[in-house]
């Protein structure tokens, strides 16, 4: 068990209890942290304080199982005083194309009060590089008279959760850590070693905010690679998807991606953009292959919007009073986060063209969906039969390809689920 100098278990503050910072708070009660899980929006507090998950690697079994364990998730400040470690997993959204650190900076003011000598405080949230030195330290410093590196340990540890994917998680993902110095590197390591199996140290926080921005980055630009590729390869007669498939025989050289409908979530839409502005204001310069990326992935709702709108037309019906269902709303399989989702545009593209649109995704609650005013479906026979087209953005498990192609009148295959089934309609 992890314990402080008086041999009791070491405290742990995780401010923000979203898709990060939940599983991290829930991982460390069983590694015998006492944690409060810290967030603003009261409604968060409430569904947890209820045992209910809105997260969706985390169960409400699981949930409950931290709750009798002792985890304290909660919005009162005063409840912050005392920690040994704290971590910031808060949002770092972009407004009007620039990174808005708000979160940030009132995470690092709520925290600074409560800081004391000997204490950790690490962010996790992605950011550009220079945020952890130059914007949370300086807060931290003055809200609590200490002195980071000297009097307390500040680092930064980018969060690499993959929300969906149960193969990688937050406890066999590797860890890279970093401190502003040896000793807050080593405090920074020591906590992580008890949470993950491995840890990868840096020389500095720079490195270890880059580190995540370049990962998120390459993954942007090699999306946008095989869009473009998708969209000139239609154009020339060519099958991108068996191209990718004969690519991918290929041991060494090669990484596989796959074309879709545009990206979502926090990660690809909005990380690469901090790269790109943190160049440009600090070295004057742009930074081509984002920008070029930013517009192509951006592009792809327009596109998969001209093709359906096309392959209506092919078929003897206008977009005009057509009905369309849109199968899925996040903005990927096997995750209920539908932030930045390509299918956000699109419906509102279709709608504006008179269509009528409606959307079927199992994983997002109905609740959730007050500010969209389209119809939300189940999946089955009668919503697939009903439709003039069938639109796949996103290919959860429960989407039964079969049923689709054997009852959907019409189909564009925005993410390749039907491939290798016979279907009335067309693949990305």
């Amino acid at each position: 068990m992890s314990t402080d100098a008086t041999g009791a278990p070491a405290s742990l503050v995780v401010i923000g209890q979203g898709y990060v910072g939940l599983p991290l708070a829930l991982r460390a009660v069983q590694q015998g942290f006492r944690v409060v899980g810290f967030d603003v929006a009261a409604d968060r507090i409430a569904e947890l304080r209820a045992g209910r998950s809105y997260v969706g690697d985390v169960s409400d079994a699981e949930l409950s199982a931290a709750l009798a364990a002792g985890y304290v998730p909660t919005d009162d400040a005063a409840t912050l005083a005392g920690f040994d470690v704290a971590v910031i997993s808060v949002p770092t959204p972009l407004r009007d194309r620039q990174p808005d650190l708000s979160a940030v900076q009132q995470a690092a003011r709520t925290l600074g009060p409560h800081l004391r000598a000997g204490a950790v405080v690490v962010l996790e949230s992605t950011t550009y590089p220079g945020t952890t030195e130059e914007l949370v330290g300086p807060i931290l410093d003055e809200a609590s008279g200490l002195r980071a590196g000297t009097d307390y340990h500040l680092g930064y540890s980018p969060e690499r959760i993959d929300p969906g994917n149960s193969s990688f998680t937050l406890v066999n993902t590797p860890k890279v850590v970093s401190g502003v110095n040896e000793s807050s590197l080593a405090a920074v390591k020591a906590f992580y070693d008890r949470i993950v199996e491995r840890t990868v140290p840096v020389g500095s926080p720079a490195e270890a905010e880059m580190t995540k921005l370049l990962e998120n980055t390459f993954r942007h630009i090699n999306i946008a690679l095989v869009n473009e590729m998708a969209m000139f390869a239609r154009q020339l007669g060519v099958d991108i998807w068996r191209v990718i498939d004969a690519a991918s025989t290929k041991p060494f050289g090669f990484m596989r991606f796959t074309p879709g409908p545009g990206v979502g979530g926090h990660c690809l839409p909005v990380d690469p953009s901090y790269l790109s502005w943190r160049v440009e204001q600090h070295l004057g310069r742009k930074f081509e292959f984002v920008e070029l990326a930013n517009d192509i992935n951006e592009g792809m709702p327009q596109f998969v919007f001209e093709r359906v709108a096309s392959l209506l037309n092919d078929h003897g019906k206008p977009l005009n009073g057509s009905r369309v269902l849109l199968l899925g709303l996040a903005y990927k399989a096997s995750t209920s986060d539908w932030r930045e989702s390509p299918t956000v545009p699109l419906a509102a593209q279709l709608a504006a063209s008179h269509a009528e649109v409606v959307v079927c995704d199992p994983h997002v609650a109905e609740v959730t969906l007050g500010q969209l005013p389209y119809a939300m479906v189940p999946f089955d026979r009668l919503q697939l039969a009903a439709a003039d087209i069938v639109v796949v953005m996103v290919d959860h498990p429960s989407f039964d390809p079969q049923l689709v192609a054997e009852v959907a009148p019409l189909v564009f295959d925005a993410k390749g689920l039907l491939r290798g089934r016979s279907f009335n309609g067309e693949v990305l």
